[in-house]
């Protein structure tokens, strides 16, 4: 098995009045470094998400990557 070489956070919020503060200390805590967190402000309604949509491709384009998050139901 390959190490990991860049560990990456995905999270989601999907009201305005929410807080994604929660999120971002879960995946800090993790280990993950604040400039690999990324978090879209949107309805989970469908995929066209801006930080959904650069993460995956950072992820195609390099390998050994590790993605956490917090809660399935963020990728909804």
């Amino acid at each position: 098995m390959e190490e990991i070489e860049n560990k990456y956070g995905y999270g989601r919020i999907s009201a305005k009045d929410q807080n994604e503060a929660r999120q971002i200390k879960a995946l800090l805590d993790y280990g993950i470094e604040e400039r690999n967190i990324f978090i879209d402000k949107k309805s989970g309604k469908d995929f066209q998400r801006e930080q959904y949509q650069l993460l995956k491709q950072i992820l195609k384009r390099t390998k050994n990557n590790l993605l956490v998050i917090k809660s399935i139901d963020r990728l909804r």
